[in-house]
């Protein structure tokens, strides 16, 4: 298949796959801790992805070895955590929107580290995506006066590792094999993940018998494998044959999938939001106009 026809292919799929992510998270949170859940997220991706490609780290060369670790970090293990924590304050819908910007942020990052040029209207869609942003964490601390909603804070940090993450693929790691950047930062990760995760409190008796614990699991496990282990492998491939603002582009159309499942789920979601929303995904269209 043609690069412009699979790109399409791999961005409506990674679109389902990871807008059903944050209901996901959602879940596996009323067993678990943000750290268990992030470390646990870690770990389960890492045995899956082990057993399916662990071979294609033997043509990962040492000098790639820097880059694979920033990679995993930034790409996956840092974000895990935040956006775990960040939902035990804010829904998953506007987690999913939040997290929307990073495409902005991708553009921003490109700019000031990597020596993209920057036009007009990059300049006014960055403008009008952060105003939306603004205008949504607002409105939703309204809405919900019993959230905190300087948690939002995390996702848009989570958007700041993902946007590094991309461009950094892209530059550096475009002769490497997705199978084998997705191996390499999880053999990175899995000391690090275990080790958060034995501080978690997660191996003692009353935590493991729990049968929300056990719900939560079932829940991790999904979102590990499919959400973390497989997606990771098709936005590697995706950023290779195609650009890093197309790329994160696949945040334009999670939110639609994230919202589907908080509206089931029973969240909040106010015409405002809709409209704060609705900026933000322009901010993003005029930023990547043209481009």
């Amino acid at each position: 298949m043609q690069n412009t026809k699979l790109k399409w292919l791999y961005l409506v799929i990674l679109s389902l796959v990871w807008g059903s992510s944050f209901i996901l998270i959602k879940k596996s949170l009323i067993g678990l801790t943000p750290l268990q859940l992030g470390a646990l997220r870690t770990l389960f991706a890492a045995v899956f992805l082990f057993l399916i490609g662990f071979r294609s780290m033997k043509t990962i060369a040492a000098s790639d070895w820097k880059w694979i670790a920033i990679s995993g970090f930034l790409g996956t293990f840092i974000p895990a955590f935040l956006f775990a924590f960040a939902e035990t304050e804010i829904d998953s819908g506007i987690a999913s929107i939040l997290n929307s910007t990073t495409p902005l942020v991708t553009l921003i990052l490109g700019v000031l580290i990597f020596s993209i040029r920057f036009n007009k209207n990059q300049l006014i869609g960055v403008i009008v995506g952060f105003v939306g942003c603004l205008a949504l964490i607002l409105e939703g601390a309204s809405v919900n006066p019993g959230q905190n909603y300087w948690y939002a804070l995390l996702v848009l940090c989570a958007s700041v590792c993902y946007a590094m993450n991309v461009n950094i693929i892209k530059r550096y790691m475009q002769h490497i094999s997705p199978m084998a950047i997705a191996n390499g930062n999880f053999i990175v990760l899995v000391i690090p993940a275990l080790i958060v995760l034995y501080g978690s409190d997660f191996f003692k008796a009353e935590v493991i018998s729990s049968p929300k614990v056990h719900a939560s699991l079932i829940y991790i496990s999904i979102l590990a494998v499919v959400g973390t282990g497989i997606a990771k492998v098709l936005f590697n491939k995706l950023v290779q044959i195609s650009t890093p603002v197309f790329a994160t582009s696949v945040t334009y159309t999670i939110p639609i999938v994230a919202l589907l499942w908080g509206v089931l789920d029973n969240e909040q979601f106010t015409f405002y939001q809709v409209l704060a929303s609705g900026i933000i995904i322009l901010g993003v269209y005029l930023a990547n106009r043209n481009r």
